[in-house]
């Protein structure tokens, strides 16, 4: 019989019926033949042989977000270790994994810390199933404080190590479980006399799980005193979970025989348990942009920019407050959904209700669009989303709706999501994203000066725009008047006049080009003929 010693130590030997079963488990699963194991030799090739052929398959973590982050899930039959904080959230990750697994699969759950009801409680008000889920509950019980026992001859370690391991022995081998998660592996250390004997003890554990084909979530509860970098060095997998301000991060930083998306994911912790919001990177293959026109259904527009704007492009609509960037969006979304196609505003200041009132003073049907599904607009509040959070609301529209407009209004309330991330990085991440997936993303930039100098953003994102286009306050004779302009078009041509632009009930009007004006970038212009009069 396979069993462990009292010091963890595990001898392999031919295998047991519940050994045998479980392999015929796998190869069941697989349509496979595994022939017989004759002796130790052969039981460690076949040990390696059925490691190998199970490489190629993943275990869900449970956690969709996480899941993308290690291009799966886990590989099948090594260790991970999940180390963070108080509260960081490393028994709910645990939970999930064993809530994933089939009922038929007996995942066990062995605590050293924390009782079983409580646990079965808090996963009760997450939402997490634990029904099919076996516990191992070897915290400290009652008992143990009011019935105080002393050792004379044996230190308290080398007592309490025996029954323990027999417990875990016993259940591993007569449940046959794919999953284990143990909470926490950092308490075998007080069933040991010294670190040496820590690191074999945890070693032969490890072993013994692996062996039999077993999938170990364990966590570390790390201090100053008992650091936990020799877990760290035997686990195939490191999972951190930290805090930072307001914000929960996870990252991989160790994941054997497979590559992850590197770097910090957010992630919360709410009702439902987890969930992980992997980082947008860029995709780094390069596509050619398309050279098709979008017109904006307003031909003095369309002939400011030779034609309209190209798809799958990115667009930044600059002015100050109230000047009719968001309108201006919302005009080309109108004549999108004219073509049947789908378009999406996210609005990171104004209500929807306000957007469709003022939609409805202007003459674009935002209400039919979206009765159509050829709109939606959703408001965001920044503060409750992060950068990955929003990112991954993107993701998931455009890749189960198709939507091939997305406006974001504006990058100063996105700013906000970002909690002192780097706005050029995340922007840029998410505007290739959208630009390899066939989507024209229209940028809403407000500008703090009214008149005066001319700015396009208060940042250093104006790179990123393939067109800019501005809205400009003017003081003509005393009256108040708009001008709009085109500063950059990368793929064609443009006008190099302003054109006056009027927002009425009947829709945007655009004037002719202003080309006996001068100075309107800085708000204030002349006429030439009255310049030359009073000459």
């Amino acid at each position: 019989m396979c069993v462990l010693s009292a010091t963890l130590c595990y001898a392999p030997a031919p295998a047991t019926a519940a050994y045998s079963a479980r392999m015929a488990m796998i190869a069941a699963r697989r349509n496979r033949f595994i022939p017989p194991i004759r002796d130790a030799v052969h039981y460690h090739q076949h040990v390696m042989s059925t490691a190998q052929s199970l490489s190629d398959q993943r275990l869900s973590t449970g956690i969709p977000g996480l899941d993308e982050i290690l291009f799966g899930g886990f590989l099948p039959g090594r260790a991970y270790l999940v180390r963070g904080g108080p509260g960081s959230g490393k028994t709910t990750l645990g939970m999930h994994f064993l809530s994933a697994a089939a009922a038929e699969e007996a995942p066990l759950f062995i605590t050293l810390t924390e009782p079983v009801a409580q646990l079965q409680k808090n996963a009760e008000r997450m939402g997490i199933d634990v029904r099919h889920i076996r516990f191992l509950d070897l915290s400290p019980s009652p008992q143990f404080f009011t019935e105080v026992e002393t050792y004379d001859i044996f230190s308290p370690a080398e007592v309490e190590r025996a029954p323990t391991a027999r417990k875990i022995t016993e259940m591993v081998e007569r449940l046959n479980p794919q999953r284990v998660f143990l909470d926490a592996m950092t308490q075998f250390r007080y069933l040991a006399s010294d670190a040496y004997q820590f690191r074999q003890q945890v070693l032969s554990f490890l072993h013994f799980l692996k062996e039999r084909g077993i999938t170990l979530l364990f966590t570390s509860e790390a201090s100053p005193e008992t650091p936990d970098e020799d877990l760290q060095f035997m686990a195939d997998g490191i999972i951190h979970l930290r805090m930072a301000s307001d914000t929960r991060f996870l990252e991989v930083t160790k994941f054997r025989g497979s590559a992850f998306a590197g770097g910090a994911h957010t992630c919360k912790l709410g009702a439902t348990g987890m969930q992980v919001f992997p980082r947008l990177l860029p995709d780094m293959k390069y596509e050619q942009l398309s050279t098709e026109h979008i017109s904006s259904g307003v031909p003095e527009l369309d002939a400011l920019l030779h034609g309209g704007i190209e798809r799958s492009t990115i667009t930044m609509l600059c002015g100050p407050s109230g000047v009719g960037k968001t309108t201006l969006g919302l005009q080309f979304m109108k004549e999108a959904a004219g073509r049947g196609e789908r378009s999406v505003v996210y609005s990171f200041e104004e209500e929807v209700d306000i957007i469709l009132g003022r939609c409805e003073a202007v003459a674009i049907p935002a209400r039919s669009m979206i009765a159509a599904g050829t709109l939606q607009i959703l408001k965001i509040e920044p503060l409750q989303y992060t950068a990955d959070e929003f990112a991954r609301l993107v993701r998931r529209d455009v890749q189960d709706h198709g939507t091939r407009l997305v406006m974001i209004d504006s990058i100063a309330g996105y700013n906000l999501a970002l909690r002192g991330e780097n706005l050029e990085a995340q922007l840029y991440a998410l505007s290739k994203y959208l630009q390899h997936h066939n989507v024209t993303l229209l940028l809403v930039v407000e500008s703090a000066e009214i008149t005066g100098n001319f700015r396009v953003t208060d940042g250093h994102i104006s790179y990123l725009g393939d067109t800019i286009i501005f809205i400009r306050y003017l003081e003509i004779h005393g009256e108040m008047r708009k001008a709009i302009g085109v500063l950059k078009k990368r793929l064609s041509d443009f006008e190099r006049t302003l054109r006056e632009i009027e927002i009425t009930s009947q829709g945007i009007k655009v004037g002719g080009p202003l080309s006996n004006l001068r100075g309107i970038l800085s708000g204030t212009p002349e006429w030439i003929s009255e310049r030359r009069d009073n000459g």
